[in-house]
């Protein structure tokens, strides 16, 4: 780092988010009424380009208070919240401010820190809480295995030895290589070119730069959280895709399984031997439809302004085109499995009508000729 990163006085905050995918849908309204007291609204960007951003259901914003972090470290003040969103995801976020005057050198330790703590316990303790008070507003609660992390180093100021601004130009490639990618050996130009090659700046006193766990975001404005806001959203789309991913690939051999159960099946049960397993592929097929239908759709872009070229970097850099490609073959398979087990069920249909004309026209040609 350059003397001049090492005299950087920085203000702003750490904050670690957890999202969980908790049921199938979540009602924002009711969730709203079931923790009144702890909402705290239901915001979306607010710059005046966010009319670029199209948002159908903007997420429910709860405030839980202060956790218990582990550990001897003496931590800042921290704080715990959630975002609610109507696709059926939680973001815990756990929001560390740094202390006045802290280095940069500190704000590296802080984020290191957070992520070597072991945080299973307080974000366990605070969705087992969460999930129980708006179970009533989940529809078909369960949460998933699949999770998803990410950091927002947040900062609202940088400033030098004497407490005059600075701009974030100051920040070269090897500072923000130690702050997003943990990664204490030297890189080569190349490759610190390619890792922290999304960055955006709409004025010189304001930077975001995103990688794929972590992001550095600094904005003089405190009520200007509209980057976090795209991120956290992101991350939710992302959640989503994952966890659907997964439940496909867990479906999948069982689908084929039901299959050849149905067709070693009892003879009298010919016809309907699919029903069940037809019934259930039907069900997931529109399911995970509908659900990742509500997931693209819930924030749509109309322009190529700021702010939506940090959401869409963050899709592109989340390879979220991948997860939703994969889902696609994926339903596609189970399309086409639907369609044969339909086809071989309409087959033997067809095979046992045409199994009992004959025997009629048998019945009636034997008692024709008995009747002679």
């Amino acid at each position: 780092m350059t003397p001049q990163q090492l005299e950087l006085r920085l203000a702003g905050a750490v904050i670690t988010y957890r999202l969980h995918d908790v049921g199938y849908a979540l009602d924002l309204e009711h969730a709203g009424r079931l923790v009144e007291r702890q909402a705290t609204g239901r915001p979306r960007p607010t710059r005046g380009e966010a009319k670029a951003l199209i948002i159908a259901q903007p997420p429910l914003t709860l405030a839980l208070g202060p956790p218990a972090l582990p550990g001897d470290r003496p931590w800042p003040a921290a704080q715990m919240s959630a975002c609610c969103y109507d696709f059926g995801v939680i973001s815990l976020r756990l929001r560390v401010d740094l202390p006045e005057g802290t280095s940069w050198s500190d704000l590296v330790g802080v984020t290191r820190a957070l992520e070597r703590a072991d945080l299973a316990g307080v974000f366990g303790l605070a969705l087992s809480q969460l999930t129980s008070q708006l179970r009533p507003a989940i529809v078909r609660p369960a949460i998933a295995p699949v999770a998803e992390d990410y950091t927002i180093c947040r900062l609202v100021g940088l400033g030098d030895a004497s407490g005059a601004r600075v701009s974030p130009s100051v920040l070269d490639d090897t500072a923000l290589v130690e702050l997003l990618l943990a990664e204490p050996r030297a890189l080569t130009e190349d490759a610190r070119r390619n890792l922290l090659s999304r960055r955006f700046s709409y004025t010189e006193q304001d930077l975001t730069v995103l990688s794929w766990d972590a992001a550095l975001v600094v904005e003089p404005s405190a009520a200007d959280q509209d980057v976090e806001f795209l991120l956290e959203f992101a991350n939710a789309q992302l959640l989503e895709l994952r966890v659907y991913d997964a439940y496909l690939d867990a479906e999948l051999p069982q689908l084929y399984d039901r299959a050849s159960l149905a067709r070693r099946g009892p003879a009298t049960l010919l016809v309907r031997r699919f029903e069940h397993v037809l019934a259930g592929l039907h069900t997931l097929v529109a399911d995970t439809t509908e659900v990742v239908e509500r997931v693209e759709s819930g924030l749509k872009v109309t322009n190529d302004v700021f702010l939506a070229r940090i959401y869409l970097a963050a899709l592109a850099l989340f390879r979220e085109d991948a997860w939703r490609l994969g889902l696609s073959r994926k339903l596609g398979i189970f399309r086409d499995t639907y369609a044969m087990l339909n086809d071989e069920a309409q087959t033997a249909r067809g095979n046992v009508l045409e199994v009992i004309i004959i025997l009629l026209i048998v019945t009636e040609v034997v008692l024709g000729l008995i009747r002679h």
